[in-house]
């Protein structure tokens, strides 16, 4: 069972002014999947708290994939992405263009993401949309592909081909 932290960025809604239900979206898929759910954090949109936040997660192996929610659009204070590469080790191009891909079957605003993705030790960050129904479709996508890559990660797994 693969431990899961989910880090919500919102300004508003760390100081109590918004309800955070991507968060909630999250955590039903996750459930749902057969995952753990070993953290959940409701910080504000700043740079360095994201990348603190991330880096204790990561380093005290609290998680072995963190879904971020949040922070990836055209606002200034949209720094997920950033802080997010900043901390991570190699990057994973993949899982955000997938998402991307998918998302602009739906709408043409995916094309507006930043999202990224990366590791850092053995934690898998993802950045997901702050949309409740953009994160629902995006990781429901993606949740099927992800056990395989972090059996990858962890060391539980060691072959990618398929037969």
């Amino acid at each position: 069972m693969f431990k899961v932290a989910i880090v919500c960025m919102s300004d508003k809604g760390s100081k109590g002014e918004r309800e955070d239900i991507s968060t909630q979206v999250i955590e039903k898929i996750i459930l749902e999947n057969g995952y753990k759910i070993t953290k959940k954090v409701l910080i504000s949109d700043d740079f360095q708290k994201i990348k603190d936040t991330l880096i204790e997660i990561c380093d005290n192996n609290h998680a072995d994939l963190i879904l971020t929610t949040g922070g990836t659009g055209f606002s200034k204070r949209d720094v997920t992405p950033e802080a997010t590469e900043e901390i991570i080790e190699k990057r994973v191009p993949g899982i955000p263009e997938a998402i991307r891909a998918y998302s602009l079957t739906i709408t043409k605003r995916a094309m507006l993401s930043r999202a990224t993705a990366g590791i850092r030790k053995d934690t898998l960050i993802i950045n997901m949309p702050g949309s409740p129904k953009a994160v629902e479709e995006s990781l429901t996508y993606i949740i099927s592909e992800l056990k395989h890559g972090l059996e990858i990660l962890v060391g539980s797994a060691s072959e990618c081909a398929r037969k």
